[in-house]
């Protein structure tokens, strides 16, 4: 068993080098900083959205946004689109395709920010958020995978980890948002 853990582990730390390695990766994770802090500067919104486990992801960007992440400051205006009762009441009358683009479409306005966690990029509610929001004008920014799929080309910024694996990818997601809390509180607060 200690084997097997520490092959997870090792698998971790390869995806991790991978992204250090990858100068456009970085570049991307860059300008989603510098969109964050103009977002916060302008007292405008982020929003998040993302399925299962990336939902998961969205809820804890939100929550580190609005509450902290590690200093006691103002918080920042975020929101993510997993209301349970909006989610039921949606997909019950109409379908789940279109359950976050109807909540970008309503919310969002120019200068917010959209991002969207996806491990695959192909999630077909997910990227009618991206459009939705893109035209409302808002950034649209992906935290994706496997490639990026369609979601790569609908997002302004497509950050995609290099891995096909799920687990691999939200572990960077996780650590791409705490490192995007941890530049706007430096950079703001």
């Amino acid at each position: 068993m200690q084997n097997k853990i520490k092959s997870y582990v090792q698998a971790s730390i390869e995806t991790k080098q991978k992204i250090v390695e990858d100068s456009t990766l970085i570049t991307a994770l860059e300008t989603a900083a510098n969109a964050l802090i103009t977002c916060a500067r302008s007292n405008k919104k982020v929003y998040c959205c993302g399925n299962g486990g990336s939902a998961c992801d969205a809820m804890h960007f939100t929550e580190e946004l609005l509450a902290r992440y590690k200093k006691d400051r103002a918080g920042i205006k975020a929101q993510h689109f997993l209301d349970p009762g909006t989610l039921t009441c949606w997909t019950n009358d109409y379908d789940y395709s279109t359950v976050f683009s109807r909540q970008a479409e309503t919310l969002c306005e120019q200068g917010d920010i959209l991002f969207a966690f996806s491990t695959s990029g192909k999630s077909e509610n997910i990227n009618n958020a991206i459009i939705a929001a893109n035209e409302k004008g808002a950034t649209t920014i992906g935290f994706l995978g496997k490639g990026g799929g369609e979601a790569k080309d609908l997002c302004n910024i497509a950050i995609v980890v290099p891995s096909d694996a799920t687990e691999r990818i939200q572990e960077a997601h996780i650590t791409f948002v705490h490192i995007l809390c941890e530049i706007v509180e430096d950079t703001l607060f």
